[in-house]
């Protein structure tokens, strides 16, 4: 694969130079005791290889696919349609009930992500939890309590009240991007990460859609038939609900790894466990290592990489947090901006699932992942030049920014298939999403009261950070280029040796 380094990836085994003396190097064998999760599956097998044939591959993906994916799909797609509920709520009349003023409105979106202990602070100890606790059960307390405190939004007097709702509500969903990402990892071979990333991330488009529709239909229901609460207070609430009882059904049917699924037998748990060794990463190990936290650290594509996010997520939050506004700024009414933003979701699900699939056929993510920027800037760009009068070509603009986050995505799913070594594989996840959050706190910002109706420098900004976006994902192509023909080299040495089970033994990427 071009974009992709060559240890632990798909068909390749990691392989060790052996020193003077013949022997191992110490950083192998000091952690070589130390093994992944998996290595339970194979107690008492000692030296038994499984085989899969093909046909049993295929009905194990199979089996996976229909009990992972499709909760991994709603909950996530519910991730997106709580925090954009504020969004429509703010063409619903929250802005005059809770007597938000001048940047109100811009922080309490920012404030999602924002904190001394919020989102940005709780993103590495969540993921450290992740790591130490189960991970579908710590996933499921974390996507229930996130539906019980977006229900709370329904019930705020004033600002003071919504900040406060939207900082606990930022810390409960902290854990949800990462957490998905490591299912992904744990169930899925590396040629089998990207599609089912592309699909489940791109619940957020399907979300957009399911969102505005309801939002629509309540706010013409209280219109027809009036309401005993406010609308905005109507959406809160069924959302807030709904992710509740989804968090319910997870913590059911989701196992934390192959070696507790229900509804595998114990045969098929050594072949789940088994069809993962390929990934060169296990299904986890809930030890901190701290030479791995250094190597993290220390990997210049750690910080490309949050270098993307953070850049990236500058226009995420400004239109996902003014797309109704924006909307209702090129001529329409604030209910047609619900109905209106809803293909816009379309747009996000055909992108993400289509650039997931080709990444995944030619082995190209990063590649194949700038044309979802590039479709963007391109719809920006209309919306920044295109007259006020030509409302349809505006919206046209709009519903092509929504190819943006194919970017994002591709390298999410690196991070899962190509970081190998938990604590590093967490820790990594963790400064993305950390610079996820800043650049989710920053955009906002740059929607400013006195730029409406256009936003101009607003748009301007968005600009210019997804062409910074395109620089970025270059480099990251190349810089793994080149740790290709290293690793090439490196397995081009006449010494070299394989520790049995290797694979379990959570070592890193190095």
């Amino acid at each position: 694969m071009a974009d992709e380094k060559l240890s632990p990836y798909p068909g390749v085994e990691q392989t060790f130079v052996e020193g003077k003396d013949g022997a191992l190097p110490a950083l192998v064998l000091e952690h070589a005791d130390d093994a992944d999760e998996a290595i339970k599956a194979f107690e008492g097998h000692d030296g038994e290889r499984l085989v899969l044939d093909e046909p049993t591959n295929k009905r194990l993906l199979r089996k996976i696919d229909q009990n992972i994916l499709p909760l991994l799909c709603v909950v996530y797609g519910l991730n997106y349609l709580d925090k954009t509920t504020l969004s429509y709520a703010s063409v619903m009349g929250i802005k005059k009930d809770i007597g938000l003023v001048n940047d109100d409105y811009q922080w309490l979106g920012s404030m999602f992500y924002f904190g001394i202990a919020g989102y940005v602070a709780w993103e590495y100890p969540t993921n450290r939890l992740l790591q130490r606790l189960p991970l579908a059960k710590y996933s499921s307390f974390c996507i229930i309590m996130w539906g019980l405190v977006l229900c709370c939004m329904a019930a705020v007097k004033n600002y003071s009240g919504a900040i406060a709702v939207r900082f606990f509500l930022g810390i409960f969903e902290a854990a949800v991007t990462p957490g998905f990402a490591l299912f992904s990892s744990q169930w899925y071979t590396t040629k089998e990460q990207g599609t089912r990333i592309g699909i489940w991330f791109s619940f957020n488009g399907f979300a957009q859609i399911f969102g505005g529709l309801v939002a629509y239909g309540i706010a013409k229901g209280a219109a027809v038939h009036g309401s005993s609460i406010a609308p905005w207070k109507v959406v809160f609430l069924v959302t807030g609900l709904l992710t509740a009882t989804i968090g319910c059904l997870f913590l059911f049917f989701v196992p934390d790894n192959q070696l507790n699924a229900r509804w595998l037998s114990k045969d098929d748990r050594r072949l789940a466990v088994e069809r993962v060794r390929i990934n060169q990463q296990g299904i986890g190990n809930k030890h901190f290592k701290a030479y791995q936290l250094k190597e993290a650290l220390l990997d210049p594509l750690t910080w490309a990489f949050v270098l993307f996010a953070l850049t990236a997520d500058i226009p995420n939050g400004g239109i996902s947090n003014f797309f109704s506004q924006l909307i209702v700024s090129f001529g329409y009414t604030a209910d047609q901006s619900l109905l209106y933003g809803t293909p816009g979701g379309a747009v996000e699900v055909v992108s993400l699932i289509l650039c997931g699939y080709l990444g995944d056929r030619f082995g190209n993510r990063i590649l194949i992942s700038t044309s979802g920027l590039i479709i963007s800037i391109l719809g920006m760009v209309l919306i920044v030049a295109l007259p006020l009068s030509n409302d349809g070509g505006r919206l046209a603009g709009y519903y092509l920014t929504q190819a943006s986050p194919t970017g994002f995505v591709a390298l999410l799913s690196l991070i899962s298939s190509n970081v190998a070594g938990y604590t590093k594989k967490t820790t990594v996840a963790a400064l993305y999403l950390i610079g996820y959050c800043i650049g989710n706190i920053i955009g906002p910002q740059t929607f400013r009261p006195k730029d409406q109706p256009r936003y101009v420098p607003a748009e301007i900004t968005i600009i210019c950070c997804w062409a910074a976006c395109l620089v970025d994902l270059l480099f990251i192509w190349w810089y793994c280029q080149d740790q290709n023909k290293k690793k090439a080299a490196f397995r081009a040495q006449p010494h070299y040796r394989k520790m049995e089970n290797q694979e379990w033994l959570d070592l890193t990427d190095k």
